[in-house]
C-alpha cells in the first residue's frame, strides 16, 4: 500500500517538552507525513525553539495555556487551512513511535477506515515501562467506552491515531466547544465518529513510559475529563 505523504501532517500538541520535541520531530518519517505540525501550548522552555531547530514545517504558539485540546484543536485547523487531507496524531513528549505512521494510516489510504485509532491492546501492540495504575485505568477506560458507545473498543484513550479531515465539516463533530479545551477532546472525537456513523478502526501501536512523573496528567481531575464526554454525549448533555 502507497502513502502520499503529500496529503498527511503530522500534529503534535505540546507543553514543556523540551528535551523531547525535538526528538519526536526528527523521528517524523517525512515518506509518510509531508508536515509535521507542533502546537506549542504556551510552554514555560523552549519547546517552540527546539521544534523549530528540529524541522517542524509548522510551529503554532497559543499565547495561553489552554490544553491538550486545544493544541489538538489548533493543529487540525491548520492542517486543514493548508489542504491536507488526513492528520496523524502524535504524543509531544516522545510516547509514540512515528515509524508506526503506515500502521494508523494505510486503512484510510486504502478506503477501509474514516478513523484509525491507535490501541496498545491488541496483539503487536506495546506498552514498555507501564505502570501498574496505568496499565489497569486503561484497561477499563474501553470497558467504559465500550458501554457508552457500543462499539467495542480496546483503547480508547490512546491518543495516537489518524483520520480524514474531512469529518470536521460534519455539523456534528464540533470540535470548537470549550468544554474540549483539555483532555475531553480526544475521547470526544472518538465516541462522535462511532456515533455519526464513520468506519472505526483499531490498529496496533506502541506506547512507550518514560517513568514517573513525566505524565501531566493528574489522576482524579483530568480522569474525570476523559470520562465526561461518555456521560455528556450519552446522556445527551452535550453535543
Amino acid at each position: 500500500m502507497t502513502i502520499d505523504p503529500a496529503r498527511v501532517a503530522a500534529v503534535v500538541p505540546a507543553y514543556n517538552e523540551a528535551g523531547k520535541i525535538g526528538d519526536v520531530v526528527r523521528k517524523v518519517p517525512r515518506r509518510y507525513a509531508a508536515c509535521v505540525i507542533v502546537v506549542d501550548d504556551c510552554s514555560r522552555d523552549d519547546t517552540a525553539g527546539e521544534a523549530r531547530r528540529a524541522g517542524a514545517e509548522r510551529v503554532v504558539r497559543h499565547e495561553v495555556n489552554r490544553g491538550v485540546g486545544a493544541g489538538i484543536r489548533t493543529g487540525l485547523m491548520t492542517a486543514r487551512a493548508a489542504g491536507f487531507e488526513y492528520a496523524a496524531i502524535l504524543s509531544g513528549d516522545d510516547q509514540h513511535e512515528p515509524d508506526e505512521l503506515p500502521r494508523v494510516l494505510e486503512p484510510l489510504f486504502r478506503g477501509e477506515a474514516d478513523l484509525v485509532q491507535g490501541s496498545r491492546w491488541l496483539p503487536g501492540g506495546a506498552t514498555p515501562g507501564i505502570p501498574a495504575d496505568r496499565r489497569w485505568l486503561t484497561r477499563l477506560y474501553p470497558l467504559l467506552f465500550r458501554l457508552a458507545s457500543g462499539y467495542p473498543s480496546t483503547d480508547g484513550t490512546n491518543g495516537f491515531r489518524a483520520f480524514r479531515l474531512a469529518m470536521l465539516d460534519d455539523p456534528r463533530i464540533r470540535l470548537d466547544q470549550e468544554w474540549l479545551d483539555r483532555y475531553e477532546l480526544e475521547p470526544y472525537l472518538l465516541y462522535q465518529a462511532v456515533r455519526c456513523g464513520y468506519r472505526v478502526r483499531e490498529v496496533p501501536v506502541t506506547v512507550r513510559y518514560h517513568g514517573r512523573g513525566t505524565t501531566k496528567m493528574r489522576p482524579f481531575q483530568d480522569g474525570w475529563r476523559i470520562l465526561r464526554p461518555l456521560v455528556y454525549l450519552r446522556l445527551g448533555l452535550k453535543r
